[in-house]
């Protein structure tokens, strides 16, 4: 039976809906409604200019009409009178193909047809910064390995519990949160679940962090590599693949717990590593996280070669324990919705060409990974993945409409990029 919205304000004491879709670069576009109008928005879809958003439009294509999902109704926890949803973008009758969370879903049905669930939890690293953005919030935030540093942990206790109390009240079920490993850096941890489940929580989680630590006075921010000699924001995804209540990566039998599918599946990302990063790593600056010089903690615990292994955080993807794995290629600039569509893809082609993802490394690869010759690299920069990307069969017909519109995108930044003179290329150029 369809939720109805109308009668759901009356219960909540909703005022307000936001009918909220995220477009290709991930940014959430929405329209405040009020809970008197929300019935015709649940037949009909808010309409949006779709070229004023970051979609492969023209003026004169017609409206979008954003399709809210009532399944996915969030009531904001600090402003409760406000229901969040995430909704579909459709034109002329039928789904935006190219939209990222209509991908998604179609994903996931081509996943469903073969008897497969993609269940997948992330780890969303930021940064709480001061307003303008130069420096991190926390001036007495000093220490050279402040990972997990429980003084400067509690004096953002205001920030971080009232965001952990949040998930809380949403039943998200966190369970635990920390100071990472750069100054200013925070992760939280909340309960996996169904991948488009995950990617409708994650697009909200990084609102509601930005909401509630402007109410603090600072700002959060997401960016892959904020400081240039601090670790950068991650956005690592656990993986499992499931039919029905049993999880088809796991094997008692099988190397480190893991299944001959869920070896498959990994070997599907490995292959298509490069492409992926276009996806994954989706900014200029995603590659100074990737691709970083040592930073002040000792690692840049980010990969730059295309490896798994045990329980071993240097590696591109780690198998902590039985029946999942830990992609850590991802950043926090990553679309929610295209990045889970993107490993689906990859892992299904895996299961399906039984990809080999070949030997299982246990080198610490930032000191011993110069001894591996046989291993690809990353790209090194947003060009290199976008070619990649341009070449990937697999991906571009898994994906369909979103890569052709979405390298558009992203070439126009890249160039855009280059355009860019920067002050170091003068000090060091001038007097070439």
């Amino acid at each position: 039976m369809s939720i109805d919205l109308a009668e759901v304000a009356k219960e909540r004491k909703i005022k307000y809906f936001l009918i909220s879709y995220t477009d290709l670069l991930g940014t959430q576009r929405a329209k405040l409604v009020p809970a008197e109008a929300i019935g015709g928005m649940a037949r009909n879809g808010a309409g949006f200019a779709g070229f004023a958003t970051w979609l492969d439009m023209t003026p004169a294509d017609p409206d979008i009409l954003a399709m809210p999902d009532p399944d996915s109704l969030i009531q904001l926890p600090w402003k409760p009178e406000v229901g969040w949803l995430a909704a579909d973008p459709w034109m002329a009758g039928k789904p935006v193909e190219q939209a990222p969370r209509n991908m998604l879903k179609r994903l996931i049905a081509t996943a469903a047809d073969r008897g497969f669930q993609l269940k997948s939890g992330v780890e969303c690293e930021f940064f709480l910064i001061s307003p303008d953005g130069e420096n991190i919030g926390d001036i007495s935030d000093r220490q050279t390995k402040p990972c997990y540093d429980q003084s400067a942990l509690m004096r953002r206790y205001e920030v971080i519990s009232e965001i952990c109390d949040g998930m809380l009240q949403l039943g998200w079920n966190p369970y635990q949160n920390d100071h990472e490993d750069a100054n200013g850096q925070f992760e939280m941890n909340w309960d996996y679940s169904d991948a488009l489940v995950t990617a409708d929580r994650h697009g909200f989680f990084k609102y509601m962090v930005k909401s509630i630590a402007e109410k603090h006075q600072l700002r959060a921010t997401f960016m892959p590599k904020p400081f240039s000699s601090l670790t950068g924001n991650g956005c690592h995804v656990h993986v499992s693949l499931w039919k029905g209540n049993r999880n088809l990566f796991e094997d008692e039998n099988g190397e480190l717990g893991i299944s001959s599918i869920g070896y498959a599946f990994i070997g599907g990302i490995i292959h298509s590593a490069d492409a992926l990063a276009a996806i994954l790593n989706p900014t200029v600056n995603s590659y100074k996280r990737i691709n970083a010089p040592r930073t002040l903690s000792g690692a840049t615990w980010s990969p730059n070669t295309v490896t798994f292994s045990g329980n071993n955080r240097t590696h591109m993807i780690r198998i902590p324990e039985a029946g999942r794995f830990e992609l850590r290629l991802a950043d926090g600039a990553a679309n929610p919705y295209a990045m889970q569509a993107a490993i689906l893809a990859a892992g299904l082609d895996g299961i399906q060409s039984n990809r080999d993802p070949g030997k299982r490394l246990d080198i610490n690869m930032y000191t011993d990974g110069h001894l591996v010759q046989d291993v690809k690299k990353l790209p090194l920069n947003l060009l290199d993945a976008l070619r990649a990307l341009e070449g990937s069969k697999l991906l571009s017909d898994s994906l369909g409409e979103y890569v052709p519109a979405y390298l558009k995108l992203k070439h126009e930044e890249w160039n855009d990029f280059s355009r860019h003179l920067t002050r170091w290329e003068r000090e060091t150029t001038l007097d070439c």
